[in-house]
């Protein structure tokens, strides 16, 4: 059964898809329109998941259970993600290709391939003040407070310059 996602608790389970180009309008309602129906038929063993999604930057689908109603099974979770994947497909979207990883820069969200991080960030073009997307939180909360993290704070440390990093 949907909610609106500002209603869901913190404990609810949170997925994150990066898509691999921003929404158009028309995607946009049309994402909204398919997502809130999947969050009215989401079902786990036959039992409705308390369940919603947000859109972010226009290119990120947030998607949220609450677990402590009702826990999505594998079943439900694979179901959840076919959903996605012939969303995209209709769309001309990608929201699976991990070789790319999205950075905030001038409230913009950029992508930039793993192989080329290591380069971006010697040239400066990525810093380690660079806001970096953590789409592996798993609660609503952790979303809220983990999912814009520096580079400096997240994973992508590794790729800075041994000069750049300041712990």
């Amino acid at each position: 059964m949907y909610q609106p996602f500002d209603s869901m608790p913190g404990h609810s389970r949170v997925w994150v898809y990066q898509a691999n180009r921003m929404f158009t309008i028309s995607e946009r309602n049309h994402l909204n329109t398919e997502l809130e129906e999947l969050c009215n038929q989401w079902s786990t063993h036959g039992t409705p998941l308390l369940a919603s999604f947000t859109l972010q930057f226009d290119q990120f689908v947030v998607m949220a259970v609450d677990a402590q109603h009702q826990g999505a099974s594998g079943c439900s979770i694979d179901g959840s993600v076919h959903f996605l994947k012939s969303l995209q497909k209709s769309l001309g979207l990608d929201f699976f290709d991990r070789t790319m990883v999205a950075f905030l820069m001038d409230q913009k969200v950029v992508q930039h391939g793993l192989s080329g991080l290591k380069t971006l960030f010697e040239n400066k073009a990525l810093t380690a003040d660079t806001i970096s997307f953590n789409n592996t939180v798993i609660t609503k909360d952790a979303w809220e407070k983990g999912w814009q993290v520096p580079v400096e704070n997240s994973w992508l440390a590794r790729y800075l310059p041994k000069s750049a990093v300041t712990h």
